[in-house]
């Protein structure tokens, strides 16, 4: 029996066979959190990850770990109260309790109750609430003396301080307010952009990924005034070493632009973009700068830009932006099994592709940035793997690819069948013989309906010229109106 997938109203294609996503111990989800492994099969070092980052990104990180991992949400949680009490803003405290009370509300999850652990230094808090409400008051009584002695510098260094200040409290709405207050006191292009700069690190600090494409292009805008004012003062002064520096600060501007561009085509669920912007990245003195820790790891783009082109760019477009870029290899070096997948990908292995995806599947689970698209992305990625391993065939029986996949012939079939409904491969599966067939056509037949097309495009062509032909030959033209008379004619066959 054999199963042809022409009909319109067929099913949605069934889930994968062999899910990347490691849901046996998922009991319900909110939104994207879900309970993730962390065992052998899973591994995850807490201390090695967490010591990529710091400030703020470090404490939302451990709080996404707290939310989705119970196996290491008590020394997650110890360590981000070490991580607030280094911080100016407690209410991080609060989020923190949320997240660990939600995991342990799952069924089957057994942690101690949030009375055994240890909370906040409660003299602390009292300490950095009187200290930041008298740095705020210094720094508006500063702001507002500025203001009436009309030094437009100062008060757009006094927006800035605001700004900063209310950033390292947790106040993202102030700070954005007084960072968009400062541009009207800049003066240069440079001033322009380091606006735009800081607010793009506010804004994908704070995970607002909608307002990232306005920034980036307000930026690039000033981009090239800053840097050609910039080199031309440079190159008046000491010469090439202070040119290359210039140079390099640059291309730091440009990743950081580029990465906030990654995360904008992420968001929207536009992963080629993503993969692009992600992989022409600059790396060593061209790369983020003092971004990383305080944002993103280099091992968070190399994993960012490898599963997004996994499951976006075509087998060619992979191996020109990836294997064969220089640049973004010093990321992939930064996590061994980001370079296993990407080796096991151009080898043709795709069972390895798979399994090292899902044995680090919490890994990407765990990231504050992937996670809503971790899905989606795996997804793509299988089907474009078993595309891929049949496009060379016009038919293979199913056992074969079974085994190519470490799945069984019944998940196979199944998960074949749904991508002919999707029209993600152009087949049909024998159900009895378990075999998969390109859907065949005849070239002949093609050739023949083609031909009788065109001929019967000139036959008509033809009439119609022997028509206007004939007209003209019996004079059956229609004259021109007198005023506008000027040798021209109009003829009927128009």
């Amino acid at each position: 029996m054999d199963i042809d997938m022409d009909v319109d109203d067929q099913p949605s294609p069934p889930s994968p066979p062999a899910p990347i996503l490691s849901s046996n111990n998922a009991a319900r989800r909110s939104h994207y959190n879900y309970i993730v492994p962390v065992d052998d099969n899973h591994p995850f070092d807490l201390d090695s990850y967490i010591g990529n980052y710091s400030g703020r990104t470090a404490i939302d990180r451990l709080i996404r770990i707290v939310s989705v991992c119970p196996g290491v949400a008590v020394d997650a949680f110890n360590l981000a109260i070490q991580h607030i009490h280094q911080s100016r803003d407690p209410s991080l405290y609060q989020p923190l309790c949320n997240a660990y009370e939600l995991v342990s509300s799952y069924p089957g999850v057994q942690l101690p109750s949030m009375n055994e652990l240890h909370g906040l230094d409660t003299r602390w808090v009292d300490e950095v609430v009187k200290r930041n409400h008298q740095e705020k008051v210094k720094l508006e009584g500063e702001l507002k003396t500025y203001s009436n002695n009309m030094i437009k510098e100062s008060i757009r260094l006094g927006h800035r301080d605001l700004a900063e200040f209310y950033r390292s409290v947790g106040d993202y709405p102030a700070a954005l307010k007084h960072w968009t207050k400062s541009r009207e006191f800049c003066t240069t292009s440079q001033h322009v952009l380091d606006g735009c700069i800081s607010i793009l690190e506010l804004l994908i600090e704070q995970r607002n990924y909608a307002h990232l494409p306005t920034y980036v292009f307000k930026a690039e805008s000033s981009l090239e005034g800053a840097t050609a004012s910039t080199i031309k003062d440079k190159d008046g002064g000491s010469g090439n070493r202070k040119n290359s520096s210039t140079i390099a600060d640059v291309d730091v501007l440009r990743s950081k632009l580029d990465f906030a561009n990654a995360l904008s085509q992420l968001s929207q669920g536009n992963y080629e973009r993503a993969a692009y912007f992600f992989l022409r990245m600059g790396t060593g003195t061209s790369g983020l700068g003092d971004w990383f820790g305080k944002l993103v790891s280099q091992a968070d783009i190399a994993i960012y830009g490898c599963v997004c082109a996994l499951g976006s760019l075509s087998r060619s477009a992979f191996k020109v932006q990836v294997i064969e870029n220089l640049s973004f290899g010093a990321y992939i070096e930064q996590e061994s099994y980001v370079r296993e997948a990407v080796e096991a990908y151009m080898g043709s292995n795709f069972r390895a592709v798979l399994e090292t995806l899902s044995r680090n599947n919490t890994r990407h689970t765990i990231d504050i940035h992937l996670a809503p698209h971790i899905e989606t992305l795996n997804s793509l990625t299988r089907s474009r793997l078993v595309t891929l391993y049949f496009t060379p065939f016009s038919s293979i029986k199913l056992d074969r690819m079974a085994d190519a996949f470490g799945w069984s012939v019944e998940e196979t079939e199944e998960y074949v069948v749904g991508l002919i409904r999707s029209g993600d491969i152009k087949g049909r599966v024998d159900s009895q013989g378990k075999i998969l067939q390109v859907r065949s056509s005849d070239g002949r037949a093609e050739l023949f309906v083609n031909a009788v097309r065109k001929g019967l495009e000139m036959q008509q062509a033809n009439k119609k010229m022997l028509f206007r032909m004939k007209l003209q030959q019996l004079d059956v033209v229609i004259k021109a109106p007198k005023p506008q008379q000027g040798g021209s004619m109009i003829d009927v066959a128009d």
